[in-house]
């Protein structure tokens, strides 16, 4: 509730400001910024806080590649004339050790640029006019700014004063891709689970000086979110407060009151369910049963009290059975979404229908150099990426499809390795060491070791395969590609960094929606185009996000079917039914929204004919019936 002490603080600053000003600091959640950005692979978001935090634009680091968060350490100690204290391998609990510096430096850092970005705000009237041309055209923010420019009186104490008390810098959220918590070993011996990789990254973060969120993603891990009860600071204090806000990262509903509730029933409090398409997004995709994004966020809009009411009556049992704080009321809870949205359209869209906080804005940024880590060869490549080229793959060995591009450094040397008998990758880092197949210690499905192995074995079964299975199988065996370095090398180069692991090339992991853009360009001008102000987009016939979206639903329930190399079982059958019928839903749904809608005006005929096609598509695609003998 807004306090009569800040009511007063508020007024006595409004002497200095036109009265239509006064009521903006009264709002709930008063954003600068009403996107963000996601966490894109290892190394592609590992900077970008120090990049545009400190425009109030949030952004998500990865804080599972331990050695490329040393490297970068190093490199921005030197950048920044900071010290620097190496944290090797041989020093205790380095992993955890690792992430805390680097998180306290990126710290230091958005906090020294902020302050330093409004002393020139205050003192370069050009440099405020192109900030403003950044904010939301709604912001309450802009339109003081804009009301203050045009008061020639005391302008830059005026300013001064205003961005003192309404300017915050962009929130670090760090993330953690929850299936990646390796057990760890000295020698023979199995070290104690706090150190598997994901709770070190965890303690890591707790560690820092970082007041923000940590982002799960990749689904329940009910041993690492146990682990959260280790940490004062994820629990409300006397002021309901939380010092660590954990968002989760899910695909529906059913997902996230599962997941809130089992944290809820340990006293914890999910700040941010963050949603995203199940395939129209970038990197690994978790696609749902055929549940498509409208769908799912119009149930988290019908649902959210009921998500809210059923943690919090759950969290204040446990908080009871701790001794620990209570608080009276509900913590805050926002939902934000993310997953190929393209136009300043589909943002308002997202926005204003399933009152979403803030829309998630991530492969685009792969061609803002001043927002993102990637190297000049690579950006190229996805500059000039056509549809065709952005895939779903089956090469992460985590066994889970992965948005890729065609034509990186890492396909290409891999390719050649294949060809020359020798698939496989050394495995350095072994983030991605999970399978036990072949020992206690683990081992990952892309190395050379893993890839023998597997091929001795299906080789003793050549003569009872046909040989398109055989085929099949050995490519399913050599298509996996190593993550680990793949996904970090673009920051190396980028930065001049010198790395060992560079033969691997670069991977890199945008969704399909970037394949309408198609050049650089400044963080501005990919603001100005969020915000409807400016267009970056040359392409004149992209889809809409919900027709995309179905397409891909559609193009991935026929590949499931295709790919099929056994015998099929009834149970196969059933989900694939289902799977149709919800994309049927999906379409019905698409259909009533749009009659009723004053979005889309434009091109709400061509939505609509495009979702009309896919359903007869759809109608006339016949799922395989159970062979009887």
């Amino acid at each position: 509730m807004y306090d009569i002490y800040q009511f007063l603080d508020d007024l006595f600053f409004a002497t200095l400001l036109p009265i239509n000003t006064i009521y903006f600091r009264m709002t709930k959640n008063n954003q600068l910024h009403t996107f963000h950005i996601p966490v894109m692979g290892l190394a592609y978001t590992i900077d970008s806080p120090i990049r545009v935090a400190k425009y109030g634009i949030s952004s998500v680091v990865s804080i599972m590649d331990d050695e490329l968060i040393e490297k970068m350490n190093a490199f921005y100690s030197e950048k920044f004339d900071l010290p620097y204290q190496e944290i090797t391998k041989k020093i205790h609990d380095y992993r955890a050790e690792r992430i805390t510096s680097y998180l306290n430096l990126v710290d230091k850092i958005v906090k020294e640029k902020f302050e330093n970005f409004k002393t020139e705000l205050s003192e370069s009237k050009s440099a405020l006019e192109n900030y403003i041309a950044m904010l939301p055209n709604k912001s309450e923010i802009k339109i003081g700014l804009q009301n203050l420019m045009e008061d020639g009186f005391a302008f830059k104490e005026n300013i001064k004063n205003y961005l003192e008390k309404n300017l915050y810098p962009g929130d670090i959220d760090v993330n953690i891709m929850t299936k990646l918590d390796k057990d760890n070993f000295i020698k023979d011996e199995q070290l104690p689970i706090a150190f598997n990789d994901a709770h070190a990254a965890l303690r890591g973060f707790v560690n820092s000086t970082v007041e923000s969120s940590v982002v799960l993603s990749a689904g329940m891990n009910p041993r690492l979110y146990s682990y959260f009860e280790s940490f004062s600071e994820f629990f409300p204090d006397l002021n309901n407060k939380l010092k660590k806000k954990i968002t989760l990262k899910v695909s529906d509903f059913r997902s996230a009151m599962i997941q809130g509730n089992f944290l809820a029933k340990k006293g914890l409090w999910v700040s941010e369910y963050r949603i995203e398409s199940g395939l129209n997004c970038g990197g690994h995709a978790f696609a749902t049963e055929g549940i498509l994004l409208g769908p799912i966020l119009e149930e988290f809009k019908q649902k959210k009290e009921q998500l809210i009411q059923s943690a919090h009556e759950l969290m204040v049992k446990s908080l009871r059975q701790k001794e620990m704080h209570v608080p009276e009321q509900p913590l805050d809870l926002i939902i934000t979404v993310q997953g190929g949205v393209g136009t300043a359209e589909e943002h308002d869209f997202l926005h204003e229908h399933y009152n979403v906080n803030s829309v998630g804005w991530g492969s685009p940024f792969l061609l803002v150099p001043e927002a993102t880590s990637v190297d000049k060869d690579t950006r190229a490549l996805l500059a000039h990426a056509k549809e065709d080229d952005l895939y779903l793959s089956h090469i992460s060995p985590l066994g889970i499809p992965f948005n890729t591009v065609r034509g990186t450094t890492n396909e290409k040397l891999k390719l050649k390795r294949i060809a020359q008998n020798k698939a496989g990758s050394s495995c350095p880092k072994r983030f991605l060491a999970l399978s036990k197949e072949y020992g206690p210690k683990g081992i990952c499905s892309s190395s050379k070791k893993y890839q023998d192995l597997k091929l001795d074995e299906l080789e003793l079964q050549k003569d009872v395969l046909s040989p398109e299975i055989f085929e099949k199988k050995k490519s399913s065996i050599t298509e996996k590609a190593c993550l680990c370095v793949g996904l970090a090398n673009a920051a190396y180069l980028e930065n001049d960094i010198e790395i060992k692991g560079q033969a691997q090339g670069v991977i890199i992991c945008p969704g399909p929606n970037m394949a309408y853009f198609d050049q650089e360009v400044s963080l501005s001008k990919m603001v100005q185009h969020i915000y409807g102000n400016a267009s970056v987009l040359t392409v004149t016939d992209r889809p809409n996000l919900f027709v995309k979206e179905l397409k891909m639903y559609l193009d991935y329930l026929k590949n499931e079917i295709k790919d099929v190399t056994e015998e099929i079982s009834l149970g196969q059958i059933k989900k694939w039914n289902s799977f149709k019928n919800n994309l049927f839903l999906g379409i019905g749904y698409y259909e009533d929204l749009l009659s009723t809608s004053s979005f889309f005006e434009g091109t709400k005929k061509e939505i609509l004919r495009q979702f009309d096609s896919y359903k007869n598509e759809l109608i006339a695609f016949e799922i395989p019936e159970l062979k009887t003998v």
